[in-house]
């Protein structure tokens, strides 16, 4: 194959209508738009959703479910992921920010029990769950909440 031979697959490439240019393109005067209306006019149309002044689908259905403001969203850590450290050390949030292990803090980081861990660390979290407590002090480790 050659440079000059190069092209697109049939068919990929469509060619654009090219609107209101005249009669003998077939889509000359009006433009596709038909005469008249509110659709045929600059601007013209109606927003989405709305249904020609009938009850619109998103008012007939009803509400569910209640979104907590004040809800506190955390970033969640299983303790398997806290093998790649080195026993001994003090795993904070700013160290789990600056490993990538964590990408966002949130309200604060939660430990949770997923996994088994075979380091002996110090982590700091704002929440623990209750497996992930007692597999870190069974690997000797300690928890403290921040």
């Amino acid at each position: 194959m050659k440079l000059h031979e190069l092209a697109p697959a049939p068919g990929s490439k469509q060619v654009n209508k090219r609107k209101g240019r005249g009669i003998g393109s077939g889509n000359g005067k009006t433009a596709g738009r038909g005469h008249k209306g509110q659709n045929a006019r600059s601007g013209g149309g109606v927003r989405p959703g709305f249904e020609g002044g009938q009850n619109p689908l998103y008012r007939r259905l009803p509400k569910r479910g209640f979104n907590n403001r004040f809800r506190k969203e955390y970033a969640v850590v299983n303790i398997e992921e806290l093998n790649s450290f080195a026993a001994g050390t003090e795993v904070t949030p700013q160290v789990l920010l600056e490993q990538g292990i964590v990408k966002n803090p949130l309200a604060g980081i939660k430990i949770l029990g997923n996994g088994e861990i075979q380091v002996q660390l110090t982590v700091k979290a704002s929440k623990f769950s209750q497996s992930a407590v007692e597999k870190i002090q069974a690997a000797g480790g300690k928890t403290e909440v921040i």
